[in-house]
């Protein structure tokens, strides 16, 4: 299966493990990169030292390539950079912040520079700022989300028309069918990130694991848009959210509600009440907590089954 992504990355099947906070380990990574896919290490999580301990597990657990990713709004943003060079990663996925300011750095380190986007105008900047390819994540997907709030598969096929570089489609995908019909509208691969949260290897707690397969359509929900859209599953602390938005609340007011780990809280030590879970859509079809190979595998099957079943393609 080579294609533009493939032959970007050197890997075997255009899949792109995301990039979540607390759930994208070096085991994760690893194992989606031995898979055949790119696995990629969530640094959005993890103090400098504590990502260059990760790297270097993972370059000791896997020969093939994987990367790092690094959500711009966080801090020690300099250090993260300067441990991703030194560690000798060859690929780094940006988000949440401008791709000016860091891709020309990048690049002359002969690192390979994708840009996380989440409309039309922000992949043009991307292409503009000089990025290898852009992931194009629409309003279906968990974690930090576009405020345009334009879905997946109406923003892949409006993002081809424009750019010249490789596409990479998220948010909603988890299964070869969603794979399939996101390349039939113009993706050259996928991002999957809940599908890869429910995973054997995952460092997600047991009890947020356990929550992705029980969830269901509408369990889910796009919030506090003033700090940074983020998808939640509707627990305690969700309830609390939407209460203090019925009073009209300040920033402020909304980030004090929010404190301090609430997302470690929840995915990373299991507080299903009081902990922020960010989810995507694609979770009610997420039934089983499987190993990695198995996902790949299975994607992999499911999608050239398909797609050998439709005579247009």
């Amino acid at each position: 299966m080579q294609n533009r992504i493939t032959e970007l990355f050197n890997i075997t099947y255009p899949i792109i493990q995301g990039g979540m906070i607390w759930v994208s380990g070096w085991r994760l990574a690893s194992a989606v990169s031995n898979a055949g896919g790119l696995g990629l290490i969530g640094s959005g999580s993890m103090y400098p030292e504590v990502l260059r301990e990760h790297i270097q597990k993972c370059k000791q657990a896997t020969s093939k390539p994987f990367g790092v990713n690094v959500p711009m709004l966080y801090p020690d943003i300099e250090k993260i950079m300067d441990i991703i060079v030194e560690e000798g990663v060859k690929i780094v996925f940006t988000s949440a912040g401008n791709p000016k300011t860091w891709t020309h750095f990048l690049k002359e380190k002969g690192i390979t520079v994708v840009h996380v986007v989440s409309s039309v105008k922000f992949a043009l900047k991307a292409e503009a700022a000089g990025v290898d390819a852009v992931v194009c994540e629409g309003f279906e997907a968990g974690g930090h989300n576009g405020r345009e709030e334009t879905t997946t598969f109406t923003l892949i096929p409006m993002v081809k028309e424009q750019v010249n570089i490789p596409v990479i489609a998220a948010g909603g995908i988890g299964t070869g069918r969603g794979m399939l019909a996101a390349m039939v509208l113009g993706a050259d691969g996928v991002q999957m990130g809940s599908r890869f949260a429910a995973t054997i290897e995952s460092s997600a707690h047991e009890n947020f694991k356990n929550t992705i397969v029980e969830v269901k359509d509408g369990d889910t929900h796009l919030t506090l848009k003033e700090l940074a859209p983020v998808r939640l599953v509707k627990n305690k602390f969700y309830n609390q959210v939407q209460e203090l938005y019925e009073k009209n609340p300040t920033v402020e007011e909304i980030k004090e509600l929010l404190g301090r780990a609430r997302a470690k809280r929840g995915m990373f030590e299991g507080d299903l009440e009081e902990g922020e879970l960010e989810i995507g859509q694609v979770a009610g079809l997420i039934h089983e907590i499987k190993s990695v190979q198995q996902v790949i595998d299975e994607v992999i099957e499911e999608f050239t089954k398909i797609q050998s079943g439709l005579s247009v393609l």
